[in-house]
């Protein structure tokens, strides 16, 4: 039995990965923030700007898709920022190969971020699978005896879950800061290089983690 994190090290970061792992934190962190009052206003202060362009149905969606992107593009970035720090520090590696080298670390981010933003879906949301299992069809059916269950939204209290959220996030970025630090010896010849890459990786680390202590604050206002 491997340690945990111990398979990351090993993933072949082929064309396409770096982008993905960026991709899939992006639209996490967007899912948050439109969940927030602050997109709430501006997205309606936009949409209205843009109802003589392409209309009142199509502005909210041009909306969120911009917003898409944008999310997706501060990730981009963040890890970009990184990477360019730890290039500059010296030791001959090109940053397209330090880009592919590293994108493990943000694995285990982008676990964090679902887990953190999905939480309260799973706990309240899944409960529904006890009386949906009973009567699959709505024909009245109570297959298992749980037809009259119902979703019990007392399961978790609010500061329950703030705290939760914030541990899975706190977990997940040490996490993502050790696998960074163990990829830096692998890849510096100099292990005083490898630490003064990890001065960058540590402040790309803490934008990620301010970022989503914010999306939940915002969630949760």
């Amino acid at each position: 039995m491997r340690p945990p994190l111990g398979g990351l090290p090993r993933v072949d970061a082929v064309r396409g990965t770096v982008m993905f792992v960026v991709v899939m934190i992006g639209t996490v962190t967007f899912d948050g923030f439109s969940q927030g009052q602050l997109y709430s206003d501006v997205s309606v202060d936009l949409s209205d700007a843009l109802d003589g362009i392409v209309g009142l149905d199509a502005a909210p969606k041009v909306v969120g898709t911009l917003g898409l992107l944008l999310g997706v593009a501060v990730v981009g970035a963040f890890y970009r920022l990184g990477i360019e720090g730890a290039h500059s520090v010296g030791g001959g590696i090109p940053a397209a190969e330090l880009r592919r080298a590293c994108i493990h670390t943000l694995v285990p981010i982008a676990m964090a971020y679902v887990a953190a933003h999905y939480l309260t879906f799973l706990l309240f949301e899944g409960q529904a699978t006890l009386y949906l299992a009973s009567d699959p069809l709505g024909k009245g059916w109570d297959l298992f005896g749980t037809a009259d269950r119902a979703i019990d939204y007392t399961y978790l209290s609010q500061n329950a879950t703030w705290y939760l959220q914030v541990a899975f996030v706190v977990v997940g970025h040490v996490a993502a800061l050790i696998l960074a630090h163990d990829r830096a010896l692998v890849l510096y010849p100099d292990a005083k290089l490898a630490v003064r890459s990890q001065c960058w990786m540590l402040a790309v680390m803490v934008g990620f983690t301010s970022l989503a202590l914010w999306l939940l604050a915002q969630a949760t206002a």
